[in-house]
């Protein structure tokens, strides 16, 4: 009899010690499936954007998204130009750097298809000067910077005309114009096109020039040293663009909610104060 029960007891304790060891075998195996889907639940996103305020603004929201599961990866090209191509290409999954006009007319031009997922702010664009100190010292015959790419060309003549300095012909719907489509010119301002950073480093040679915030803020200009802006109504917001069906995936989802989100007003407010306004 006791040798049975030994031999009982000898093969109970054989059997709870591979019950144990193959509970420790599960629960690890379990804990590397659990290690491995949390690696597999994090995703990286690449925006493209440009440095200022864009990029900031992404930045300011990487915490968050990291508890939500996503990378943000922001992304700066040498050129503002090259973020639609990259887009397209599928080198980026979205950018932040345009509003709508100006990403019609590229779409215009080169049919990429590229949709708008969310509106986030309005840069004001503004009449900056070396030399003037307010609108009334603008003279007859003065020499006006404007950028030379359709839909900026096409704003800020529009802010000239509401100004009361120029009037531009009607008709014009399509975000574009050129000095050609003024039909009144009283004080026979003069214009110089050319691409916006450029308008920058040609402000001494120029009576003023109509910049756009970003490359102002990069530029260091004090952005209230403009002698007229654009108002806070202004139909140029800066979006997020996606290629069309991405706009329902859920990181472009994420993203577009913590771009809108009450922290990032604030954060654009406390930053960069008459330079950049909520569109949200």
């Amino acid at each position: 009899m006791k040798k049975r029960n030994l031999g009982v007891i000898a093969a109970l304790f054989t059997t709870v010690s591979l019950f144990a060891a193959g509970c420790g075998s599960s629960a690890a195996v379990n804990s590397n499936a659990t290690e491995k889907s949390d690696t597999k639940k994090e995703v990286t996103l690449k925006v493209g954007a440009a440095a200022v305020p864009h990029a900031e603004i992404l930045n300011s929201i990487k915490p968050k998204l990291k508890e939500e599961g996503i990378n943000l990866e922001v992304v700066i090209l040498d050129s503002e130009e090259q973020l639609n191509p990259a887009l397209n290409d599928k080198q980026i999954d979205a950018n932040y750097f345009q509003h709508v006009p100006y990403l019609e007319s590229v779409k215009k031009e080169k049919g990429y298809d590229l949709v708008p997922a969310v509106k986030v702010h309005v840069e004001p664009i503004g009449f900056y000067s070396n030399k003037l100190k307010s609108k009334a010292e603008i003279k007859e015959g003065a020499k006006i910077g404007i950028p030379n790419n359709p839909s900026n060309e096409y704003r800020a003549l529009s802010l000239l005309q509401q100004q009361g300095l120029i009037k531009l012909r009607d008709g014009l719907s399509t975000y574009e114009a050129t000095p050609k489509d003024i039909v009144e010119n009283p004080k026979k301002l003069k214009f110089e096109e050319a691409e916006t950073p450029t308008l920058v480093r040609a402000l001494p040679d120029l009576d003023g020039a109509i910049i756009n915030t970003n490359i102002v803020l990069e530029a260091k200009i004090d952005p209230k040293t403009a002698l007229f802006r654009e108002d806070k109504n202004s139909p140029y917001a800066n979006i997020v663009v996606v290629r069309k069906g991405d706009e329902n995936r859920d990181e472009i989802k994420k993203l577009d909610a913590a771009l809108t989100s009450p922290e990032v007003k604030k954060f654009i407010e406390d930053k960069y104060g008459v330079a950049v306004v909520p569109a949200f």
